[in-house]
């Protein structure tokens, strides 16, 4: 008879048919004691009275935390300990165990140590987490490294996802402002792991920000929060979620022109699978954010200035040097200190109440504009000779017509100084004023500009040379050649 079924029947005797403990002890041949034991409890229970000895086991796993404690800084995520590894140092330490044993105790203690999770709440309006993952798109049919902004309303499990260059500051603050535009509010708290755009350093009892997080959260009007060091699982939803649109939204690898182009694109697929997906509860995710949305903060409705704010030096030659990239200033600035707004795609120079705004170079090619430096150049023709392409491309028609001709009609030495005055007449009397009057001259063929005093000289004429001179070479005269003539130093 089964253990379960003896009881069974021990107790139906008992309490149904009234039985006596001798009774059934003599009916089911069991003892007396069993009897009592049995009709206290329901089922059998196995109690040790008695834990029983094991010395080998007590030893090796003695051994075996003595050992982790010599390896506590010599192993990593992907150098650790492992049972078999353990095994052999305990034989090295001549500890005789088997191995199923080794493992059994390091499982234990592995156990013992493991963080335990706890099942949280996420209340609508109160929760976002945010973080960046390292992903891989086709740009403009270059396979290259991009990384994703990723924003994650708990409550609801909204999304919203950009692609940027880097994980850098400035996509940091452009990934909030583009996902709380689309959001159209903002949520109370937001939680990161301690990156650096957020976190300046950790202190105890807390973390300095750095500025541009200050700005931010205080701008929206949200609650930074951050994960214990080295924990992601602190923000386990954003880091899952990212995972996930990998898989499903970023396979096979996308294409697009840019990486604008390839974020809308993502965009568009993570709304329409968002539009029918549905909570573990079975709840519509659409209905879910319906509920969210009214307790979100308000937007500001002001614009916040996506940019990393630099005070900087501009050098004597008028130029800065911004993340690996020089930039030229007007001439009028060098030497001055000025302040530098770095923004993802352009520069903001700002010098005593004037702005000036440059797209944003890519690191080791110089941006440099020539059209900064024409006071400078007015005065020296022989700098005007070794830039003038890249300047009268800049300047653009009819500045291009205009140095071809000065080259041919004068040569580039005289074309230069040519150009030089016609720079100064430039900076005197304003670009617009000075080009009028050049297309009227080059078109009229008179190439002379009364207004600014500056005759440009005809197109010489070429003369052919004739057949019986075209053998004889002349040289010009030197001074030696004098002393010669004069019998000096004969």
């Amino acid at each position: 008879m089964l253990e379960m079924d003896l009881v069974h029947v021990i107790r139906h005797k008992y309490y149904q048919e009234g039985l006596s403990g001798r009774q059934i002890s003599r009916d089911t041949g069991c003892s007396r004691n069993t009897v009592s034991k049995y009709l206290e409890q329901a089922e059998p229970v196995y109690k040790q009275e008695k834990r029983r000895a094991a010395p080998v086991r007590e030893k090796a796993k003695h051994e075996i935390l003595k050992i982790l404690d010599e390896w506590e800084n010599r192993t990593t995520e992907k150098q650790r300990v492992t049972g078999s590894r353990l095994h052999d140092e305990l034989k090295a330490r001549n500890v005789k165990v088997g191995i199923t044993t080794v493992r059994e105790i390091w499982a234990e203690i592995q156990r013992e140590k493991a963080e335990v999770f706890i099942p949280l709440v996420h209340r609508p309006g109160d929760e976002a987490q945010v973080d960046f993952f390292e992903v891989t798109v086709y740009e403009n049919g270059v396979r290259r490294k991009a990384w994703m902004f990723l924003l994650r309303l708990m409550y609801s499990k909204w999304d919203f996802t950009w692609l940027y260059d880097s994980c850098d500051q400035l996509a940091f603050l452009d990934g909030h402002v583009r996902a709380f535009d689309a959001l159209g509010a903002v949520p109370k708290r937001v939680i990161y792991d301690n990156l650096k755009p957020a976190v300046k350093k950790i202190v105890l009892g807390g973390r300095v920000l750095t500025g541009a997080m200050e700005r931010l959260s205080r701008h929206y009007v949200f609650e930074p929060c951050f994960a214990r060091v080295g924990r992601g699982n602190d923000k386990g939803g954003v880091e899952s979620r990212g995972k996930g649109i990998r898989y499903q939204n970023l396979t096979p690898i996308p294409e697009g022109r840019s990486l604008n182009e390839i974020s809308e694109a993502l965009i568009d697929k993570i709304r329409s699978k968002f539009e029918t997906a549905k909570s573990e509860d079975g709840e519509l995710l659409t209905d879910l954010f319906r509920k969210e949305k009214p307790l979100l903060i308000p937007h500001p409705g002001e614009q916040f200035l996506v940019a990393e704010t630099k005070l900087l030096n501009v050098s004597k030659s008028s130029t800065v040097k911004i993340k690996g990239v020089r930039y030229s200033l007007p001439s009028r600035w060098a030497r001055l200190r000025i302040t530098a707004y770095v923004g993802l795609s352009t520069m903001e120079f700002s010098c005593r109440d004037l702005r000036l705004v440059r797209p944003r170079g890519q690191r080791g090619t110089p941006c440099i504009f020539y059209t900064d430096y024409l006071q400078e150049l007015a005065r020296k023709p022989q700098a005007v000779r070794q830039v003038a392409p890249e300047l009268v491309q800049e300047l653009g028609e009819p500045y291009g017509e205009l140095w071809t001709l000065l080259v041919d009609s004068h040569g580039p030495k005289d074309g230069s100084r040519l150009l030089a005055k016609i720079l100064q007449a430039i900076v005197d009397k304003g670009e617009k004023r000075v080009s009028q009057a050049l297309r009227l001259a080059l078109r009229t063929k008179r190439l002379h500009l009364p207004d600014f005093d500056i005759r440009l000289g005809e197109r010489p004429k070429i003369v052919a040379i004739p057949e019986p001179l075209r053998s004889y070479h002349i040289e010009s005269g030197r001074a030696a050649d004098f002393d010669s003539l004069l019998g000096v130093g004969a």
